[in-house]
């Protein structure tokens, strides 16, 4: 049920753009529509919030021929260790994924979650581990980040179900850094129509300028992440950068091994892939906004093995 490739494409003769995201997230003439979803009061939150959600939609499918229901893509950002960064959150997705997607015949939505954007009074996410060197301080409480993320996804995956242009047996969740890491937690859940799930540099606890390439507690993430590989029964890859500045580039092999050794011990047959790309630019958590010329060939790969 595992499969570990290595990437093995030359950094040359870009096959995706990699334009830097403070430009490639102007909005385009194309897009997006806007929608509020409400996220419900949690143990994590203490009131509703109401989050804004962008879609995105194809104008017609790879066949050239317009339709009236989409297969989507669920996406998930990741978190800033900046609050002033995470209050001027505005757009949840590179342009450049969304234009990968809308060629492949998927929509598109991404939410800015409860604890960024316009909605900073409660941050929902923060597991109060605070990295410095070798050092670790704090709670570390991982399980609160995935749960709080997973939560918010949750609720745009009700909203999303409800809707007429929605083809609701085809979504996949895909996710970036903590959005990653929700991206596991909700695969876990198994919610109606999702098929698949693709986590990209997905963790937390990890500070590239305190701690360069050694996260906070790896072993407790990769606890939690075993957790979520008990319940998971549809098919997930996992993509991650030899110059990851989070988590390095060993830990997520661990962590890898952890979700597939849980996975197998629980007996869960559903495929889980990795895909160890080689250094991106000066750091490898840029990944999928900047390395697309090494995932672009996996992604296609893995959506043809399982019929995506």
């Amino acid at each position: 049920m595992k499969k570990i490739y290595l990437a093995l494409y030359l950094a040359t003769g870009c096959l995706f753009a990699t334009t830097a995201i403070s430009q490639d997230n102007q909005p385009p003439a194309w897009g997006p529509e806007m929608a509020r979803v409400i996220v419900g009061a949690s143990p994590y939150s203490s009131a509703d919030i109401t989050i804004p959600v962008q879609v995105f939609k194809p104008s017609k499918d790879q066949a050239g021929q317009t339709k009236e229901k989409w297969p989507v893509v669920i996406f998930s950002h990741g978190r800033s260790g900046s609050p002033a960064s995470r209050a001027a959150q505005k757009n949840p997705v590179s342009l450049n994924v969304v234009r990968y997607w809308l060629s492949k015949g998927y929509a598109v939505v991404a939410a800015i979650r409860p604890g960024y954007g316009d909605n900073t009074s409660e941050d929902p996410e923060d597991h109060g581990a605070r990295p410095n060197g070798s050092s670790c301080t704090g709670r570390a409480d991982f399980d609160k980040t995935a749960n709080a993320a997973s939560h918010a996804v949750k609720a745009v995956h009700a909203w999303l179900i409800s809707q007429n242009w929605v083809d609701q047996n085809h979504l996949l969740l895909v996710g970036q850094s903590v959005g990653g890491l929700a991206t596991v937690a909700a695969c876990a859940q198994n919610w109606p129509g999702v098929r698949g799930c693709i986590n990209f540099a997905g963790g937390t606890g990890g500070n590239p300028n305190t701690s360069p390439g050694h996260s906070c507690r790896p072993d407790r993430l990769g606890a939690v992440l075993s957790n979520f590989a008990k319940t998971t029964k549809v098919p997930s890859l996992w993509l991650y950068s030899a110059n990851d500045k989070y988590w390095g580039e060993e830990a997520p092999k661990v962590w890898f091994k952890a979700f597939t050794d849980a996975a197998r011990a629980a007996g869960q047959t559903a495929p889980a892939e990795f895909f160890a790309a080689p250094p991106v630019g000066d750091d490898g958590h840029l990944l999928q906004n900047m390395g697309g010329r090494f995932w672009f060939p996996a992604v296609n790969a893995w959506l043809a093995q399982n019929g995506l």
